[in-house]
């Protein structure tokens, strides 16, 4: 089941990273509730599903702007019987769906089926991502070991090419898996659908730099691809801080951005399908989203 008018619209006004149009402040509690609320797009039974904006984190700490917090508003909003609990969510920094329960059981056994069908070598879980730069192959497979690494401050998602069977069985290291398609390129940039076999914090984005195709809007990881005469290279991840995304001059100007801008362009990483014991479950990627592939005349754009 695809979101309705009242979700799109909803959308609409949370803009690039659920902030309020025009004022480029970031959503309140009810604006925010208001707009999941919008933003159903299935409810079977004890589940529920959302299509979430991007820019909304599924846990936070306490007092701060989270899905789980508001949980509870939003299930008397929808006068649910049931407690929600969360069975799977992209991270906050992607939009798509959010799939919620009302049933610990029911809870429990999706987590289950999700687990099991990675296992079986099935792709439960289906993105859509805006990249800047086309992979060289159209379609194909992404695999590394990735790990936790600490720089300075803050710890960070890392590759590690060859991993040793010593760190795989401490799972210091976790071996990763996405299956990747282009769907079209235009410009220099392209839309891609991505599948992970695996589930680790930050594969997706990361997974796209080792393409060498960081994705638009990836504040995070995008410095570790550089360029020179226009070719991409790779940089390891101690030689690239976290900074604002780098585009050029024509890239900003199809975007209709001006580099000030840029940091409040949001992921375009999106969770366009799970696939469920029923069957697939469906959300359309949001409206800056499709705006983005209007602006850079890739496919795809027309989704309601």
């Amino acid at each position: 089941m695809a979101a309705g008018g009242a979700a799109a619209r909803a959308l609409a006004r949370a803009g690039h990273g659920a902030r309020a149009a025009g004022s480029g402040r970031p959503l309140g509690p009810e604006e925010t509730l208001g707009l999941l609320e919008a933003s159903v797009v299935h409810q079977e039974g004890a589940l529920l599903a959302l299509n979430k904006p991007p820019g909304l984190p599924i846990l936070g700490p306490s007092g701060e702007l989270s899905l789980t917090a508001l949980l509870p508003a939003l299930r008397r909003r929808l006068g649910l019987p049931a407690e929600l609990h969360v069975v799977k969510a992209p991270t906050r920094e992607c939009s798509g769906l959010v799939l919620l329960s009302g049933c610990r059981r029911a809870t429990e056994q999706l987590q289950q089926f999700f687990s099991d069908a990675r296992r079986r070598g099935q792709y439960p879980a289906t993105y859509r991502a805006v990249t800047v730069g086309v992979p060289a192959e159209a379609e194909g497979e992404i695999r590394v070991g990735l790990r936790w690494q600490q720089q300075g401050d803050t710890a960070t998602v890392v590759p590690v090419p060859v991993p040793g069977r010593r760190s795989l069985a401490r799972k210091e290291v976790k071996s990763t898996l996405t299956r990747y398609r282009v769907l079209g390129a235009a410009g220099g940039c392209a839309l891609l659908q991505l599948q992970p076999r695996t589930a680790f914090p930050e594969q997706l984005p990361v997974h796209l730099t080792l393409l060498l195709c960081p994705a638009l809007g990836d504040h995070e990881h995008s410095s570790r691809v550089g360029r020179v005469l226009g070719v991409p290279f790779l940089l390891p991840p101690e030689a690239a801080p976290t900074r604002t995304q780098v585009l050029d001059e024509e890239l900003l100007r199809r975007l209709g951005l001006s580099p000030r801008q840029l940091r409040r362009l949001p992921l375009h990483l999106h969770l366009q399908q799970l696939v469920l014991p029923q069957g697939p479950l469906c959300a359309p990627p949001p409206p800056p989203f499709l705006r983005t592939l209007r602006q850079l005349g890739l496919p795809g754009h027309q989704e309601p």
